[in-house]
């Protein structure tokens, strides 16, 4: 762990602590920019994308620092195996352990531990809305004392996120979606048909959520009737962050009663932005 100080400037804040390390393996780390004040912090972590096989920290962009460094909301930024390295749901327990590393520094670090939200666009939405749903996954008997933290979150902001890895639904609801993009076997550690549905379900939000979950922001890029594209590679990014995702998942959460703001072209945000949405539960009376 690096200790650094925050720049001035047009660029990136530089992070008050870079690549902390949360594993043993070189892609466990994360970055954190912490607001300078006396009371605590509400925390947000960004999640990169990139299909579980690439992507970075480094995604986070200067400005959405900035933005909840002056709202007064520290910010972390984590890096994650990819499916090369450890096949799912390794990339979710990853994210899940630097999650409680950081509540288990909270009082070092002058962080709330009890407002915590994420955000992540595609593979980093899947973990995001992983952690958002997912009971919580504290062990309250474990001798490690980072293994007692909590899991849970206050909010989830998503951008593109595939609510499902179940591709039999896919094929069922996405618009041109005739079959799996790639085989199951490069992305899940399984043996068995019925191990890879206990995985896929394990890590899906539309599995997941119940009614004490916490309010989500999804944003997708498309409206829900327009054509596929015409340029295959255009399609095949349309098809897999489909606003169809977003729709189901809001449907099922408006039965449970839990409020999901879904955002696409054509319907904007009652927020404004995914920003102002994590803004304002994370730092609202009561949140």
């Amino acid at each position: 762990m690096r200790p650094r100080r925050q720049s001035a400037g047009a660029d990136k804040p530089t992070p008050t602590h870079a690549d902390v390390s949360y594993g043993p393996h070189a892609q466990n780390v994360f970055d954190i920019w912490l607001p300078e004040q006396e009371k605590p912090a509400p925390l947000v972590l960004f999640i990169h994308g990139g299909g579980f096989r690439g992507g970075s920290k480094n995604q986070l962009g200067r400005s959405t620092v900035r933005q909840y460094l002056n709202a007064g909301i520290a910010v972390g930024a984590i890096e994650y195996r990819f499916v090369s390295h450890a096949k799912l749901p390794a990339a979710h327990h990853d994210c899940r352990r630097a999650l409680q590393l950081i509540r288990s520094k909270a009082e070092e670090w002058n962080v709330d531990k009890t407002r915590v939200g994420a955000f992540g666009g595609s593979a980093g939405a899947q973990i995001c809305m992983w952690l958002a749903f997912h009971s919580d996954m504290a062990d309250p008997t474990s001798d490690d004392p980072i293994a007692r933290e909590s899991t849970r979150l206050t909010c989830v902001a998503t951008t593109g996120g595939q609510t499902t890895m179940d591709f039999s639904w896919w094929q069922r609801w996405i618009p041109g979606y005739d079959s799996p993009h790639r085989d199951p076997k490069e992305s899940f550690d399984y043996n068995s048909a019925e191990e890879l549905q206990a995985i896929v379900a394990d890590i899906s939000a539309l599995s997941l959520v119940s009614p004490e979950d916490p309010p989500i922001h999804m944003q997708y890029g498309q409206n829900p009737n327009d054509p596929i594209p015409a340029d295959p590679r255009k399609a095949r990014g349309w098809k897999i962050h489909h606003v169809m995702f977003g729709i189901k998942l809001k449907e099922r959460m408006d039965e449970l009663g839990v409020e999901a703001i879904l955002q696409h072209r054509g319907l904007p945000s009652s927020y404004g932005s995914k920003e102002r949405f994590v803004i304002k539960k994370l730092t609202e009376k009561g949140g």
